[in-house]
């Protein structure tokens, strides 16, 4: 299962308890990856209820790999920019 950019909503309480629900039958039974632009000290910011929060980290985080890949830099923008430089360059050598 995968949940991508949990940060862009807020829940009310049914729905934060409905999602707690989702990851607690599903977790140590098969993967599920979360993507979010915030750490996991703002998930309390998405959600109503303080200590459903601790548990829902507390199963997402468990036997899990944790990637932080929030940069200063965007890696799209990086891209972008790198692909400009080199249309620039065979634009200049030809």
């Amino acid at each position: 299962m995968i949940i991508d950019e949990l940060s862009y909503l807020t829940f009310n309480r049914y729905q934060s308890e409905m999602l707690f629900q989702v990851i607690s039958e599903r977790s140590e039974r098969a993967s599920i990856i979360v993507t979010t632009n915030l750490e996991f000290s703002s998930w309390t910011d998405l959600f109503e209820n303080e200590i459903m929060v601790a548990a829902l980290i507390d199963r997402v985080t468990f036997r899990s790999h944790i990637l932080n890949m929030n940069v200063l830099e965007s890696y799209r923008l990086e891209q972008t920019l790198l692909k400009r430089s080199e249309v620039d360059e065979t634009t200049y050598n030809d």
